[in-house]
């Protein structure tokens, strides 16, 4: 069976069948990473040490959120 054919049969089931396939689909695509989730914890650890020792600055939430608006 195709993609296309696979398709063509879950657009065939009942709304609560079809948000329980999509649900589960994208849980599959969101799978930990260990050894990104690792890199991503050392980087914070030294972003927090250079913070505390003065070597860098932090940034207002109020700033970050009004350049991203």
């Amino acid at each position: 069976m195709n993609t296309k054919e696979l398709l063509q049969q879950a657009l065939q089931l009942n709304s609560q069948d079809r948000f329980m396939l999509v649900e589960g689909l994208l849980k599959s695509l969101d799978e930990p990473d260990l050894q990104l989730d690792a890199i991503w914890a050392e980087e914070a650890e030294k972003r927090l040490k250079a913070y505390r020792e003065g070597k860098i600055q932090g940034i207002p939430a109020e700033d970050v959120f009004r350049d991203v608006g």
